[in-house]
């Protein structure tokens, strides 16, 4: 991802890309960035961000694995620098935020759902980053909605082959090669089927999301959690 984001910087014609970085490497003075892109794993992604902060560059953070106490450091990072902007998004795939908002807009409709997510075997962690905040929005809109659990009669499950609970939805990780990300959200209600699903075949697909992102981080100080909110959805 981070090289593919470097050659998307290198082809757009109103950014210049400062500098590369990788594993061992160390950050310094970010080479003089506006905004540093933040594609790395989930033990480094919080140190990473915090010294972008410190050195008062903006951020657009892809890494997964970004759960409230991580996002609390950051906006009390945040406090002592509130000209500085950070964008963490689950995904930066233009289908798959529109796949959210879809889920979230449906989740009131359908008394069952659950997430399957489907990726290449070297992603590190699961579920995806994707997949978590498409459970936590449908199951607000759940909440908002007045519905209640998602039935399951299901009173057994050693093993757990029911996938994770993430907000009272059930999640399911796979991984398998030859993929790239991919994802179904799977709505039921009594005689009918709703399947909403997003594929990335490669990793080209991210980099509008990105781009858009470098460009609106600049202008938004503060935390910004999802793509969705420097997009015009309505």
């Amino acid at each position: 991802m981070g090289s593919e984001v470097c050659r998307a910087v290198e082809a757009a014609d109103d950014l210049e890309l400062a500098g590369r970085f990788d594993l061992g490497d160390e950050l310094g003075d970010l080479a003089g960035a506006d905004v540093v892109v933040e594609f790395s794993v989930p033990d480094a992604s919080l140190a990473n961000v915090l010294q972008c902060i410190e050195r008062d560059v903006h951020v657009v953070v892809g890494t997964t694995g970004w759960d409230e106490r991580r996002l609390g450091s950051v906006r009390a990072a945040l406090g002592r620098h509130p000209a500085v902007g950070v964008l963490v998004a689950p995904n930066f795939a233009i289908g798959a935020v529109l796949m959210m908002r879809f889920a979230q807009q449906a989740a009131r409709f359908y008394e069952s759902v659950e997430v399957v997510e489907l990726h290449h075997p070297n992603k590190v962690d699961a579920p995806s980053g994707t997949a978590a905040r498409t459970a936590e929005l449908v199951a607000a809109a759940r909440t908002d909605a007045g519905l209640g659990a998602v039935p399951d009669a299901t009173t057994s499950d050693p093993s757990g082959a029911r996938g994770a609970d993430v907000h009272g939805v059930r999640v399911h990780a796979v991984r398998l090669r030859g993929l790239v990300a991919h994802q179904e959200v799977l709505f039921g209600a009594v005689g009918e089927q709703l399947t909403l699903r997003h594929d990335s075949f490669d990793r080209a697909s991210f980099m509008p999301g990105v781009l858009a992102g470098v460009r609106a981080v600049p202008g938004r100080p503060g935390l910004t959690v999802g793509l969705e909110n420097v997009l015009d959805l309505g």
